[in-house]
This record gives structure tokens, sequence and C-alpha cells, in this order.
């Protein structure tokens, strides 16, 4: 997650969402504090890295945890890709004399060369990238709210919030949809679980304070951003193809200064920050099921000298190359990534809550029904919702992925591999 997030894909929202875009976001976090709790439950319980595949195989079983690994694998590897895409056209849009796929190569590098060098580098890199966006944000709101100020928004200040005229719940959801792709990657977080060095219980205090965060300065912007849209009937109508109704808005409240600056800082922000831990998040994941013998072993090997698994971070540069440049060959290779990359985290989402109840309610017996089945049980239903309402072509796609999953699953029963988990068991968790 990055602070600005939503400049990248706030007309699809809009549009979506019937100009309701801030309720979009309030529900997008609402479902997401849900999940981080479902999380910091199973980092208590399992302080392992691998996310949601780990706490489902070992609060549910290994076979589920495989499916459930899978099916966030497809998040995990696709989001690098779009990233550096996205951030390759804007960069293109900017500089058009450095082709798309020069830019595209140049993120991965430098990325790629920054995650071997270890954590710590990364998390450095990640802390000054953080500073510029917030300095970015924090003048496009001066400018903004001065603007509004000044009388020169359109329409009423509720209306992001909610509008009578357009407001239907299925519009709202499908909307939700999308507006979920700025959260994800909170859950990275618990890929770090065994490099963190204090107890388990900062991790679930980290995503909690990352999402509440975020999903303020993501509702404050966006409400601010929906009163300045140029021509909000326009952008219903005809959506936001080419992802510039963010830098319209921002051009209709400071001029082009400001639209460019929202535009290289966007750029920036999913090339080099959002996509830098995004391949830490996918790395230590495909370190976890190598090291479980569900994917080839060489993902599990780990650099000596900077303790991070260097084979894994190669492979998913080498992947975000592969799949970005055949997305950036694709017209709607940008709006494929994204379907499909919520579906994949949102079905592992899932899968998730049903691990909280079933470990602590069904198998440990607990008493605590606030934490083990309410909190689950309400993350559930508010995904489950947004994923029925979410675009059919990454339904479809998405349960063919689940599909060749399974196949995967039972050929590994067949050739003699049961899964099976490494690291806490059941009995010595504690």
């Amino acid at each position: 997650m990055v602070p600005i997030a939503p400049m990248g894909i706030f007309g699809s929202v809009y549009a979506g969402s019937g100009g309701m875009v801030a309720l979009a976001y309030l529900i997008g976090m609402v479902a997401m504090v849900f999940t981080a709790a479902s999380y910091a439950q199973m980092v208590r319980a399992f302080p392992l890295a691998g996310s949601v595949y780990n706490y489902a195989g070992r609060g549910i079983g290994a076979p589920v945890g495989f499916l459930a690994g899978w099916a966030i694998l497809l998040d995990y590897l696709l989001v690098p890709s779009l990233l550096y895409l996205v951030a390759a056209v804007a960069m293109h849009a900017t500089v058009p004399v450095v082709p798309v796929w020069l830019w595209l190569l140049v993120f991965v590098l430098f990325n790629t060369v920054v995650n071997l060098l270890g954590i710590r580098m990364t998390a450095r890199i990640t802390k000054v990238m953080l500073i510029g966006e917030l300095v970015v944000l924090a003048v496009f709101l001066a400018v903004g709210v001065n603007t509004l100020l000044e009388g020169r928004g359109r329409g009423a200040w509720w209306e992001p919030l909610f509008n009578g005229g357009t407001f239907t719940w299925p519009l709202v959801f499908g909307a939700v949809s999308i507006a979920m792709l700025s959260f994800l990657g909170f859950d990275g977080i618990s890929m770090l679980a065994e490099e963190n060095k204090d107890g388990p219980n900062q991790i679930g205090w980290a995503m909690a304070a990352a999402l509440g965060l975020a999903g303020v300065l993501f509702i404050v912007q966006t409400w601010v951003t929906a009163l300045l849209v140029p021509d909000p009937a326009g952008l219903l109508a005809s959506g936001d193809p080419e992802g510039v109704a963010f830098y319209d808005a921002a051009r209709q409240a400071g001029g082009a200064w400001l639209a460019t600056l929202c535009a290289v800082a966007t750029a920036i922000a999913w090339g080099v920050a959002n996509s830098l831990v995004a391949q830490v998040a996918t790395s230590r994941l495909l370190f976890a099921m190598a090291r479980d013998r569900q994917l080839p072993s060489f993902l599990r090997k780990i650099s000596v000298r900077y303790g991070v698994p260097a084979n894994a971070i190669t492979l998913t540069g080498l992947l975000s190359v592969a799949i970005g440049l055949y997305m950036a060959w694709r017209s709607d290779g940008v709006a494929l990534l994204s379907s499909l990359i919520n579906f994949g985290a949102l079905t592992a989402f899932l899968v998730l809550h049903i691990a909280v109840v079933w470990h602590y309610l069904i198998r440990m017996r607990s008493r605590n029904l606030w934490s083990h089945l309410l909190v689950p049980a309400a993350g559930f239903a508010i995904l489950a919702y947004v994923v029925v309402n979410t675009n059919v072509a990454a339904q479809q796609l998405g349960f063919v992925w689940i599909g060749v999953g399974a196949v995967i699953l039972i050929g590994l029963y067949a050739a003699g591999r049961r899964p099976t988990l490494s690291g806490l068991s059941h009995e010595d968790r504690s």
C-alpha cells in the first residue's frame, strides 16, 4: 500500500460507484480491518512466513493451505507486474522518448537489486519514498481544499459518500472490488513474521495501523478529488480508460504543474515503493511453499550474506518482466491484471476467515466468540458480496486458476508427495 495509491485507479472507482468513491473506500477499509483481525489471530498461533498459505494450512489442513496459497499466489505473482506496467506507462507518457518496455526493465532491475541486498535496505528505500509521497499528497490536498473553499467545486459535499440518485448496493460493491486494489499488500506484513524481532502481536498491530492510516488517507483524497472532477457526467458515462481522471481533477484545482506532479509521483510510487515491497512479499510466499516441497526446491535457497531468499526474489523479477511485457501488448492488460489480482486475494482472504473459526472455535474450543466467530464472519460476509459483484471475466479466469491448483494438488497426492507443512505444528505452536 502507498498513500497515493488511489491516484492511479480513481477514475475507475468513481465511474463504478456512481460517484460515491469515498463510500467504496470506506467499505473496503472496513472489510480489510476485519481481515487484518483474522490475520492477527493466526499470526499469534503460527508466527511463520507464508501468509494465508501457512495459516489456512495449519489452521484447517495442509491441502486447504495449498489451495489458499495457490489462490493468493495469483495475487502475489501478478501484483508486481501490474505495478511495473502502470508505472512504465505513466513514465512513458511523461518521457515519450523512452519506450514502455525499457521503463519496465529499469523498475524491475532496480527493485530486484535492492531486495537482494537485504530487508534493511528495502526498509530504508521505502521510508524515503513514503516521505516523498506524503509531501505530494499534502500539496494536492492543500491546493484541492483551497479550491473547494473558494467555491470552485462541483456537486454537494456529501455526494462522494452517498448519492441517492445513483446508490444501489451491487453498484457500490462492484466499485469496492476495484478499490480493494489500493489496500492489497497489508497482508505482506505477515510474510515477514520470521524476520520480525519482536513478538507476534506486533504483526497484528502493524497491519491494523497500516490499514487505518491508509484508509483515512484514501477516503480524504478521493473525497476531495471527487468534488474537483471537471466533467462528472462524462466520467460516469464513459469511465476512465486512459487512467487520467485524477490528474484532470488536479489540473482543475492547481493547473498543469499539479497534474504533472501527481502523475510522476504515482509512477514512482507504483514502480518503486509499492512494487519493491510487493516483490518482497511474493518472494517470501514462494520461499514458504518451496520449503514445504510444494514448489521447486531451488526457491528455498537463502543468501548467506544478506539473509534473503535470493532465488525467489530473482524469479519474481523475471516473472514480472515476462507478464508485464505481455500485458503491455494487450489493450486490456491493466484492467485484466487488476481484476485477476483482486479475485485471487479476496478468495484467499475468505479461506483465512474460515481458518480462524476452524482453528480456534472448533479445534481449540475457544469461548472468545467476538474474535473467533463474529469478526471473521463479518469479514467473510463483506468479502463474499464483493466477490459476487466483481468482474465476470475475472471470476471465470480466477476459477480456472483454482482448478489448475486442484489438479496440481491431485498430482502431488498421486506422486506420493502429500502436502506437509514445515516449522511449527499444531502441537508445538506455543
